[in-house]
Formats: structure tokens, C-alpha cells, sequence
């Protein structure tokens, strides 16, 4: 199997499956009661509606190379619909806490004020973007110390608004965000 082919199977491995939601089975998240930050789940991001592996319910990836023109036209939608990727608009204006890993989009001397968080380590460095469902872009108010694919947790009021980076297409942002290092 070929680079590209490898990569847009990667791809669809670390996304959290199709219907997937947090303990108990429930499609949408609870009704927040306070303004304490709920931890949150990355599933939560994604409408219970979509597949993002819709687009290969009948295709055998096994049977394509590089240079295939089936295995390029597949990637270019395969991008297409990622970054086009519906959000959970129940999600706005909740206040959330959730960790992930840092793309940083402005390294200054003095740090990083605003990054991509994204669920997987290597994700839109080393791999290719997540869904933009997946893709939150972090803004703060003062600059920190961090490094790309550092882990941390990010906590603010999630807002439903696309941006576009050169690193990825995000569905949602957090601005003044409060971010700590990861501890489990």
C-alpha cells in the first residue's frame, strides 16, 4: 500500500466511531447547570447524524496505489468532506473542559496565544487534518509557553465558528481560553 493511501486509512482510524457518544448513550450532551466547565468528550463535536467514514462504506482501499486516480480522487473528497464537516450545534455557548493536542499557529518569543487543539497526536503535522468537527481553534489572552503536539486542557466557552488556517479548518473556537498542562 502506497503513502497516500496509508495516510487516509491513519486518518480514519483515529476518528472516534460513527455514533459514538459518552457513557449512557446518549446522542446529545447533558444540559449544563452551572457555569463550571463540563469536561467534554471529543464524540460530543460530532453530530449524531454523521458518518465521516460514509465515503467508504463500499470501497477497498487494499486495492489502490499513489497512482491510482480512484485512490487521488477519493483523498480530494475525502478532504472535501472533512473539512466541510457538520457541527454538533448543540454545542454552542457551553462552557467545556477538554484535553487535547497543541498546533500552534502564531510562535512568538514570548509563546503561543492562539493554536489548533485537535484529538490525536500528530494530527494536521503529521497527519492530515482531522474533520473540522474535530478541530478546535484556541485563542487566549495571554501568550504560553507550549510546543507543538504538547498536551493540554482547554477550558472557555465553546463557540460554533469555522476558520481556516494553513494547517487545518476548524468548526468550532474557544476564545480567552484557560489552558493547563494535561494531568489525567
Amino acid at each position: 500500500m502506497q503513502p497516500a493511501v496509508c495516510l487516509l486509512l491513519l486518518g480514519l482510524l483515529c476518528l472516534p466511531a460513527c455514533g459514538e457518544r459518552p457513557a449512557g448513550g446518549a446522542s446529545a450532551p447533558p444540559a449544563q447547570t452551572s457555569m463550571e466547565p463540563a469536561e467534554t468528550l471529543w464524540e460530543a463535536l460530532i453530530p449524531p447524524h454523521w458518518d465521516p467514514q460514509a465515503l467508504f462504506k463500499d470501497v477497498d482501499l487494499a486495492a489502490f496505489d499513489d497512482n491510482d486516480p480512484r485512490a487521488q480522487d477519493l483523498l480530494l473528497r475525502l478532504r472535501q468532506t472533512w473539512d466541510n464537516a457538520p457541527v454538533n450545534m448543540e454545542m454552542q455557548g457551553r462552557q467545556i473542559r477538554i484535553p487535547g493536542y497543541v498546533v500552534p499557529l502564531d510562535p512568538q518569543a514570548d509563546g503561543v496565544r492562539e493554536f489548533l487543539l485537535v484529538p490525536y497526536f500528530g494530527a494536521c503535522i503529521h497527519t492530515p487534518p482531522p474533520p473540522a468537527n474535530q478541530i478546535i481553534h484556541v485563542r487566549m489572552a495571554q501568550p504560553l509557553d507550549l510546543h507543538a503536539m504538547s498536551t493540554v486542557w482547554v477550558s472557555g466557552r465553546l463557540e460554533v465558528l469555522r476558520s481556516e488556517t494553513e494547517m487545518g479548518k476548524a468548526g468550532y473556537q474557544v476564545r480567552e481560553a484557560q489552558v493547563r498542562p494535561y494531568a489525567d
